[in-house]
């Protein structure tokens, strides 16, 4: 039972390393998730604002006005490439994320395929034991009944 005691230590902390991975997976994907929800809010505001300007072009729109709404645009546009580059660097991240909670589920698994190679072994150590001992069991039940039949 002592040998099992390290794989079995590794195994869960292979688990817990795998669930950590997971978890900051998870975090990454919500942090990524909301990173695109906020450019593409912008990404609509944007155009909102665009067609606002576009109709107060029609109807006539003094320069300061028009100055004003151009300012504007430029700062969503700014905001917008920050965003988009924001997501960017949120797949990035969650791509590394998920790099790391494979490598620790493959650990996870290249230790439950060592346990189960150890429990294999010891089943079948365990009935060739046991088959040892049925047959002893049994030669000894034959020379009893041959030595019984000898002396008879």
């Amino acid at each position: 039972m002592s040998a099992s005691l390290p794989l079995d230590t590794l195994t869960e902390l292979a688990k817990e390393a795998r669930d950590a991975a997971g978890q900051t997976l998870a975090n990454e994907r919500r942090s990524q998730q909301q990173a695109a929800t906020q450019l593409d809010t912008l990404r609509h505001y944007r155009l909102e604002y665009a067609t606002r300007l576009q109709d107060a072009m029609r109807k006539g729109i003094d320069p300061a006005t028009l100055h004003n709404y151009q300012r504007f645009l430029l700062s969503l546009d700014d905001a917008i490439e920050r965003a988009r580059s924001a997501v960017d660097n949120h797949s990035q991240r969650v791509e590394g994320c998920q790099q790391h909670w494979r490598k620790e589920q493959q650990r996870l698994s290249s230790y439950d395929t060592l346990a189960s190679r150890r429990q294999e072994t010891a089943r079948r150590n365990e009935q060739r034991q046991e088959q040892r001992h049925n047959d002893e069991m049994s030669n000894n039940s034959l020379l009893r009944r041959a030595s019984d039949d000898e002396r008879s």
